[in-house]
């Protein structure tokens, strides 16, 4: 299966889970542990998506102990709910594996490599919690960035189809839902914020741009939107993600 896909599956399951109102919120000690180690993780992969092979190497070594943490409390006996679910044990194996691969690829000095080796690691935590009825914020920002991606890799084919406008405009307005839960499922630490909510506008802004373009059927700014989607995205994911 390939990953753009991927990612249009995920968004289906991401959205199944979070607009049924039945997830739990972050109260148990694995999520917690899991949201703690979230920081170093976003870390590792803004410094992977730069040039810098010192700072990369020093953010996943972060990163992969935050990660070993929850391993070694966790690993071999979950707490509820997660004491439920039999594949718990392999995602964090898995994980750990990703952080191995990542490590390896920046100390052969491909970051690139590293940054997408990382990836994974984000699509295995946020199974780990869909599998087991857990919903935190970092799950809403991965069911947009997911649709962030279909739009970005998938954009061009979809708009050399025939009514390929239409389209991108039905993904858009995906899009544009999910933008707006970035605001109305934030807690009330992140709503109070104030760089918080600037970065959010600003996402919503790229999306109201390339909404605008695809309702004027305007061919090249719809391009050019789709281009400007991920930086407004990138910065809030490194903060707050």
């Amino acid at each position: 299966m390939t990953r753009h896909i991927r990612h249009a599956l995920q968004v289906i399951s991401l959205l199944t889970l979070l607009g049924a109102g039945t997830g739990v919120k972050a109260a148990d000690p694995v999520t917690e542990a899991m949201q703690a180690a979230n920081g170093p993780y976003r870390m590792a992969l803004y410094k992977t998506n730069g040039p810098s092979q010192a700072e990369a190497q020093q953010a996943l070594t972060q990163a992969q102990q935050a990660w070993d943490k929850l391993s070694t409390q966790f690993g071999a006996k979950p707490a509820a709910p997660y004491d439920r679910d039999p594949a718990f044990a392999a995602s964090v194996a898995a994980v750990s594996k990703v952080y191995n691969k990542a490590l390896a690829e920046v100390n052969a000095n491909d970051n690139k490599a590293a940054h997408n080796t990382l990836e994974e690691a984000r699509e295995i935590m946020a199974d780990m919690r869909h599998r087991n009825n857990v919903v935190v914020f970092s799950d809403h920002m991965n069911a947009y960035h997911s649709q962030m991606e279909v739009i970005m890799i998938d954009g061009n084919a979809t708009l050399a189809q025939p009514k390929g406008l239409l389209q991108m405009t039905a993904q858009t307005g995906a899009l544009s839902f999910l933008a707006k839960r970035l605001s109305t499922q934030a807690p009330e630490s992140l709503t109070k914020n104030a760089e918080f909510t600037a970065l959010v506008e600003a996402v919503n802004k790229s999306v109201a741009a390339l909404e605008t373009a695809c309702l004027n059927q305007d061919m090249a700014a719809v391009k050019e939107a789709i281009g400007k989607l991920k930086g407004p995205y990138s910065k809030l994911f490194s903060k707050f993600g």
